[in-house]
């Protein structure tokens, strides 16, 4: 492997940054998704239950001292419960919004990966087209042997370019399947704190 990767030149080492710097950015995201991630029905009911025997503050304090986007759009919700329906409403949206945004950070930097991987590769090989034509101009001779060593160049970095872009690929889509998740989960019980705490109130 180590190999491969000196006899593909100098456009290696910018696919192998761009492959680390997506590595460390699929990490956080893992972290942070995971962190993000939890039974978000039965937390609903750990609130109601809170609220019921012990009251809206010690609710919101729960909520305030809990991980993930449901604890802060119920956060949100409890915090405006004496104010109408409507503005209850905004402010579960608001912090919603401000939550879909932390899913989804650093997510362009993984598309960028995807992207620049193959366009390294690519301009690797054309790099190494133009010494394999080189070597043949110099030595007069279309032998495999002269232009052996520029082919090899050529399709190394882009076989490189390609692996790296295809694991980010694959990190992407699994991201953007627990993103969508968490959005739904947060939508629904969006709605189920919006009406609980407007019973509450009758």
């Amino acid at each position: 492997m180590v190999d491969f990767f000196v006899q593909g030149g100098g456009f290696m080492w910018p696919i192998l940054i761009a492959l680390l710097f997506g590595l460390a950015i699929i990490g956080e995201r893992a972290y942070s998704l995971i962190n993000s991630s939890s039974d978000t029905d039965q937390f609903f009911e750990e609130v109601k239950t809170i609220y019921s025997d012990s009251g809206r503050e010690q609710a919101i304090e729960f909520c305030e001292n809990s991980p993930g986007p449901v604890a802060s759009i119920f956060y949100a919700g409890l915090s405006k419960m004496e104010k109408t329906k409507e503005d209850v409403e905004k402010a579960v949206q608001n912090a919603g919004g401000l939550e879909m945004a932390f899913l989804e950070k650093n997510m362009i930097w993984i598309n960028s990966v995807i992207t620049i991987s193959p366009m390294l590769g690519f301009t690797g090989t054309v790099v190494g087209m133009i010494k394999a034509f080189e070597d043949i101009k110099m030595a007069n001779d279309i032998s495999p042997a002269v232009v052996a060593g520029g082919i090899s160049q050529a399709l190394l970095t882009t076989a490189f370019g390609l692996i790296v872009a295809m694991i980010m690929q694959v990190a992407q889509n699994f991201f953007v399947s627990m993103i969508d998740k968490l959005i739904l989960d947060m939508e629904e019980q969006s709605i189920k704190i919006v009406e609980y705490l407007h019973s509450t109130k009758k």
